[in-house]
């Protein structure tokens, strides 16, 4: 073999050599990337996070609620008086002012009783004349009976004619009727001064009540006129230690009060304080403002150091049931209803006196299902309600994801049944 054969074996060689080395790099460098591949793979499927949950639940548990009922009314006396005058006059002397304490039969106002007592003076005169002419007719007719008896034993004597004994007779039947007629007007002229008399005891005003001036609207100098309508001068509350609030009461609560029910005021002059008070009364009476339909619940608040006044508005919350240690589910679980996919029908299958809710039958991640239940609703307070017919500690449904509300919508409409 020449030398320049041998070379070219050996350079065939050498490049054979160096194309092995280079598939050799290249296999390792693929290697390496399936296997970077594949290890990035492996840590994201370990790292990647649980799938959402499709639902948001609440677990049942145990406690007490309590149903109450709110409104809100005004805060008046239990009792209050309008005062008024029954007579005509200037008002010449007003003897209390606002927030004094007056008895039964304090004299509160006087109006100007000069008319009155001539009046009345004129009627004792009248009183006085009409008694001497009964006097003067029982006298006469006194004497017509004398006259009478006398004739009656003269005729029996034969000593008077018939005719002279029923002419005394006469006389005195008309003396008698004179005095009774004199006697029926004494009673007319006494009734007059009685009634004048009366006018005159209405110039002073009394206190009907025991209590506190709330209101005055009188000052001296002023001129009452009774005769046209009775003007309140005066308003007296009986007793501000016990007040009552007529407190506004929606119809859809109405059918929840009863008399006797305790109930809690608070007022806005004193935050943070609350007044003990018991229902009396809840009125039949309907009230409709711009459609709204209420009642009046007249609730008596206990008020020791009189911090209520009449004219303040008061919230009015009466418990009308309670549930001790009772299951409580929340409320918004109650209206809880999963939205269909496309193959699902609505269904009202809810037993008659009981409501619907969801538990969870499997909490797989992502794939939870759930189970409905029925159950007896008993108290609520808004917020919870508590119910019979279901374990505690059961979670239930309170509302969807909405990721997973968002994909059962599209689903449905995606197959024609648009929710």
């Amino acid at each position: 073999m020449t030398e320049q054969a041998a070379y070219e074996d050996l350079k065939r060689a050498l490049a054979a050599e160096e194309g092995a080395r280079k598939w050799i790099v290249r296999l390792a460098i693929a290697v390496g990337i399936v296997a970077l591949i594949t290890g990035g793979l492996v840590v994201r499927s370990k790292n990647r996070p649980a799938p959402a949950a499709k639902y948001l639940v609440k677990e049942v548990k145990r406690g007490d609620v309590v149903e109450k009922v709110q409104a809100t009314g005004a805060v008046q006396p239990v009792l209050s008086v309008n005062v008024g005058a029954q007579a005509n006059g200037r008002v010449t002397n007003v003897l209390v002012d606002f927030n004094s304490l007056v008895k039964k039969g304090d004299v509160l106002a006087e109006i100007d009783g000069t008319s009155y007592g001539a009046q009345v003076s004129q009627s004792e005169a009248q009183n006085a004349a009409q008694v001497a002419s009964v006097q003067s007719a029982k006298a006469t007719a006194e004497n017509a009976r004398i006259a009478y008896e006398r004739a009656q034993k003269l005729f029996a004597q034969n000593l008077a004619s018939k005719a002279d004994l029923d002419t005394a007779k006469g006389q005195y039947d008309v003396a008698v009727a004179q005095a009774n007629a004199t006697n029926a007007q004494l009673g007319a002229v006494r009734a007059q001064l009685l009634q004048a008399k009366t006018n005159q005891s209405f110039t002073k005003i009394f206190s009907p009540v025991d209590g506190v001036v709330i209101t005055r609207s009188i000052d001296p100098g002023a001129t009452v006129q009774a005769s046209f309508q009775t003007p309140t001068l005066f308003v007296i509350a009986q007793d501000l230690k016990r007040m009552r609030v007529l407190a506004d009461v929606d119809e859809a609560d109405v059918g929840k009060l009863r008399a006797g029910m305790q109930a809690d005021a608070t007022v806005d002059a004193f935050p943070g304080e609350t007044f003990k008070g018991t229902v009396q009364q809840v009125r039949l009476s309907p009230t409709t403002t711009s459609g709204v339909v209420t009642y009046a619940a007249v609730v008596e608040v206990e008020n020791p150091e009189e911090k209520l006044r009449p004219g303040m508005t008061a919230t009015v919350t009466v418990r009308t049931h309670e549930a001790k240690a009772a299951l409580l589910v929340p409320n918004a679980a109650l209206r809880f209803k999963p939205t269909p996919t496309g193959d699902e029908k609505p269904k009202n299958d809810t037993p008659k006196g009981k409501q619907r809710v969801f538990i969870v039958s499997d909490a797989t991640p992502g794939a939870e299902k759930i189970t409905p239940v029925y159950v007896t609703s008993t108290v609520t307070d808004g917020t919870s309600t508590a119910v019979e017919g279901i374990q505690d500690g059961a979670q239930v449904v309170v509302d969807e994801n909405e990721e997973a509300a968002d994909k059962k919508v599209a689903g449905g409409q995606k197959k024609g049944r648009p929710f």
